[in-house]
């Protein structure tokens, strides 16, 4: 698509599906922040962010500047979908941004193309759902659209999420480039009991807990077959989601319910104070393309035990060395003996707690914002033919060998 000269700060749109604080909700909002503090040499704004939800989740976004929801809940049936559409469409044209950025795989197959029939002029796709959760069918479509060129850049997290589409065509995969998630210290300066105050927490126990959406993939349940085995420990989940009734009947049905603590939803803002409260932080999930949030809590100083997926082996090592315990989530017994261990093993404990802080060095929010940073301006370049080729030396770096 022809770029027309840009007079003024550059007008970026994220698009999201639900409106809520999950892991990719929470990257886009720290590249909106840091995107919209850049400046030119002039000292005005270079980009001007907005923000589209498909659907209002929650109300974490309703005081957000520049938000724009689509529908008040996710559309049902065939008609409720080209009418989602039809709007979806009208209102990125009355937005009209230069750059629209698109998350998550429905984020991906419904907004991209709904930009390009809006006109906008350059669209990056963010792969961040893993592929457990996204269906056949959504794959194709996808897969399609970067074939078709509806993309020009596609960014994924991980090494992990860039080998799982290295067989797809080159024409789709000369899109691709690696921009690791960055992220912001959660860490507090508050004591455990304190911190477990704030949320009605009990003091004086053994307390894992996990940040999370509550989806069948996250595996919580696991955790709470955990506490059933272990009768001293307590488990907090702060997260929403359409999990959470089944979660409340197996803790009801395995005696637990006064051991579990489900906190709800939770501003970015008050997360490092939950963590503050934990004494393991537990990751059981099934799949990821990052996991944000473990990544988070090993870097505000708290033991991790996490399922033992290749990308959170990936995300979770320091200068080789593992900087969290991986276990079995589907083997109860094993994710147990991992979490006794850090409650047994002090020093194995500490030397975890001290690698992981070094993680905020290996995933900075400045790092990713330069990197997108990067690929919107050569994008909207003129002369630029393939975006994700020519990004510059520092974001061209980031992309990974075929």
């Amino acid at each position: 698509m022809n770029k027309k000269p840009i007079r003024g700060p550059i007008r970026l749109l994220f698009i999201q599906t639900q409106a809520e604080m999950a892991g990719a909700q929470e990257i886009s909002r720290l590249l909106g922040d840091g995107l919209g503090r850049e400046r030119r040499l002039n000292g005005e704004p270079e980009f001007e962010i907005h923000h589209l939800f498909f659907y209002r989740k929650t109300s974490a976004f309703d005081r957000w500047r520049n938000v724009h929801f689509c529908l008040e809940d996710s559309p049902k049936g065939p008609f409720s979908l080209i009418a989602f559409m039809s709007k979806l469409v009208k209102m990125i044209r009355r937005i009209q941004p230069d750059v629209l950025l698109t998350f998550q795989h429905y984020g991906n197959i419904f907004g991209a193309p709904a930009g390009r029939l809006a006109g906008v002029p350059v669209i990056v796709a963010n792969h961040v759902s893993a592929p457990a959760t996204i269906s056949t069918a959504t794959r194709a479509i996808d897969k399609a659209l970067g074939l078709m060129g509806v993309y020009d850049v596609i960014t994924v997290n991980s090494n992990e999420t860039w080998r799982n589409y290295q067989a797809y065509p080159e024409r789709y995969r000369k899109h691709l480039v690696h921009v690791p998630h960055g992220f912001e210290d959660k860490s507090v300066n508050v004591g455990r009991q304190e911190a477990r105050a704030a949320f009605g927490l009990p003091a004086g126990v053994p307390l894992i807990g996990s940040v999370a959406r509550l989806h069948p993939l996250k595996q919580l349940d696991a955790a709470v077959e955990v506490i059933a085995r272990r009768p001293a420990l307590h488990l907090a989940i702060a997260g929403q989601g359409p999990d959470e009734a089944r979660l409340r009947t197996i803790a009801q049905d395995l005696g637990v319910s006064d051991r579990v603590h489900l906190i709800g939803d939770m501003p970015p803002q008050k997360v490092g104070l939950f963590l503050a409260g934990l004494n393991v932080f537990v990751f059981p999930s099934a799949a990821e393309t990052f996991g944000l949030a473990a990544v988070e809590a090993a870097q505000a100083g708290i033991p991790v035990v996490a399922n033992d997926l290749a990308v959170l082996r990936e995300v979770l090592t320091i200068d080789g060395e593992a900087c969290a315990l991986f276990a079995d989530a589907s083997n109860i017994d094993d994710l147990a003996a991992k979490i006794d261990i850090v409650f047994r093993d002090h020093q194995q404990a500490a030397r975890m707690v001290a690698l992981g802080r070094k993680l905020a060095g290996r995933y900075s929010v400045e790092s990713m914002v330069d990197a997108y940073a990067g690929i919107i301006r050569n994008a909207l370049g003129p002369g630029v033919g393939d975006a994700a080729g020519a990004l510059g030396p520092q974001a061209a770096a980031l992309r990974l060998p075929r």
